[in-house]
């Protein structure tokens, strides 16, 4: 759908540059989604997978985020073998829901409750990133801690149409549940893609 040069602006890897490949087409569809218009895959150009390294190592990147739409809704071995070979550190953002592909340095892992992760990306995820839209949202958030690695960190972040109001609940949870960490769309509030 579109790539770009810029910092990671949520999660464990906040702050860090990478080249970002944003792929068309998701299955979960999430009404707060802020990128829909990367469900409909048929309309976005094919791109040669060739391409995708020759462009991050334009930018100086030294690792490639994948994420969508879903992801994982492709077979990734391909794209990944490429960017290890070139030297790339790779990152997958997916909620889960489609078959693990790709060789990945770090896998954040955002569920969602109407098309649940696959087991074998719950245990190899990095992150765990629940968004939290109202407080219904927490016990989706336990029960997903409850089936990742205790290694796995554990993030829950507003959704941004409600940040104002949900924040405060976020933050109270966290001090009464201190396993759990806030992630904040950095890179809206700096206006950066």
């Amino acid at each position: 759908m579109e790539t770009f040069y810029s910092l990671q602006g949520e999660g464990i890897q906040t702050g860090k540059p990478a080249f970002f490949a944003r792929i068309g087409g998701c299955d979960v569809g999430c009404s707060w989604c802020d990128v829909k218009e990367s469900w409909n895959a048929a309309i976005h150009p094919l791109v040669p997978i060739e391409n995708i390294p020759e462009m991050a190592a334009e930018c100086g990147a030294k690792a490639v985020l994948i994420t969508g739409g879903e992801p994982l809704l492709y077979n990734l071995d391909p794209l990944c073998n490429l960017l290890k070979e070139k030297g790339f550190e790779t990152y997958l953002e997916t909620s889960g829901s489609g078959i693990l592909s790709g060789n990945w340095d770090w896998i954040c892992l955002s569920p969602k409750k109407k098309s649940p992760p696959a087991d074998i990306v719950l245990e190899i995820a990095n992150e765990l990133k629940i968004i939290i839209r109202d407080e219904t949202d927490f016990l989706w958030a336990e029960i997903m801690a409850e089936l990742v690695s205790r290694e796995t960190f554990l993030l829950l972040q507003p959704e941004w149409s409600r940040r104002n109001t949900i924040t405060p609940v976020i933050i109270d949870f966290i001090l009464k549940h201190p396993k759990w960490r806030i992630s904040l769309q950095i890179h809206k509030y700096l206006g950066i893609p």
